[in-house]
């Protein structure tokens, strides 16, 4: 389904709509209509304690959402947006407290995507949208991965494999410079070409932005980091293995190869696909190669390990 005025319809009349964003698919709704937000919630099983990002089609009405007028903004937002970067940022009185989980900040961006962009302008009212599955399970980086997991919403637009394929990376302003909330999209060395990076750390306590629990991203079935130590502990022929490079070291069911020639962006782009696939595949066990931790690497790596930490815990 790909009617953007009657998905804007729906956001306006208080529904709840997925759509396609450059990094996942969104679960969107009228970011000011806090019963329209709490469906949300409701849907995706999401606690109340885990903030939303907003969406925002242009600075004018950004600044509507934040009395900040820090210039840094509006630096960040020449070199980054729209694109796959959310600023935290002190809330106005508009912004409804359940999007923000009370918390007296917001995350804002402007998605890079032109559905997505389309679909802000003709709600006419910033979007509040969280990845659009069930809280804490895989995101989806297609529309019929939102049609599995979530049929309850009112409607689902269809753009396509999303460019990106992992969230946004999320950062707070300190006086000093930036840090990083949640690792995405945007990389370190792209933001230090910007500005400097603060020598604070995240706030520790209630997460201060989506994507800071230490569990997230998880499939329905056991998923696993590979280890040698692991290899000895599952059965291959009822495993799937998503392969980052080099030899595939077990004899498994089913083996999925993200990206041909190790590009860690394209692998970006394929990996919650991946997860997707083998899930809904006859295979018993997920297990996921490590990749290298520089770059976008460091996102990939935080998505997998958050996707692990549970079944990890319980152990094989």
């Amino acid at each position: 389904m790909n009617d953007i005025k009657k998905a804007a319809q729906l956001i306006r009349d208080g529904k709840v709509v997925a759509f396609p964003t450059e990094t996942v698919y969104g679960l969107g709704a009228n970011a000011l209509d806090p019963m329209a937000v709490a469906r949300i919630f409701e849907l995706k099983e999401r606690p109340a304690f885990d903030p939303l990002i907003v969406h925002v089609s242009d600075l004018e009405q950004l600044y509507g959402l934040t009395p900040d007028r820090d210039p840094r903004i509006a630096l960040l937002a020449e070199a980054f947006w729209p694109g796959p970067l959310t600023l935290v940022l002190e809330k106005t009185s508009h912004v409804p407290d359940i999007v923000t989980s009370g918390l007296p900040t917001v995350g804002l961006r402007m998605p890079d995507h032109p559905v997505a962009q389309e679909l802000i302008r003709r709600a006419g009212c910033p979007i509040a949208a969280p990845s659009a599955n069930k809280f804490g399970r895989i995101s989806p980086t297609e529309a019929w991965h939102v049609s599995k997991n979530l049929p309850e919403a009112d409607y689902v637009l269809d753009g396509g494999p999303t460019r990106v394929g992992i969230e946004s990376t999320i950062i707070g302003l300190r006086p000093d410079g930036f840090v990083i909330l949640r690792p995405g999209g945007i990389t370190r060395e792209d933001l230090l070409g910007i500005i400097p990076e603060s020598s604070e750390a995240p706030a520790p306590g209630s997460p201060e932005a989506p994507g800071m629990l230490a569990s997230h991203y998880s499939p329905a079935k056991p998923f696993y980091l590979y280890s040698e130590a692991l290899a000895g502990r599952i059965d291959p022929s009822r495993a799937g293995y998503i392969r980052y490079s080099g030899e595939i070291p077990l004899s498994f069911a089913r083996v999925i190869t993200p990206t041909q020639t190790a590009d860690l962006r394209e692998y970006a782009t394929r990996i919650f696909g991946a997860m997707h696939e083998l899930e809904a595949s006859d295979v018993d066990v997920l297990v996921a190669q490590p990749v290298p931790e520089n770059g976008i690497g460091i996102a990939i790596m935080d998505r997998l390990r958050k996707a692990a930490h549970d079944w990890e815990a319980g152990a094989v």
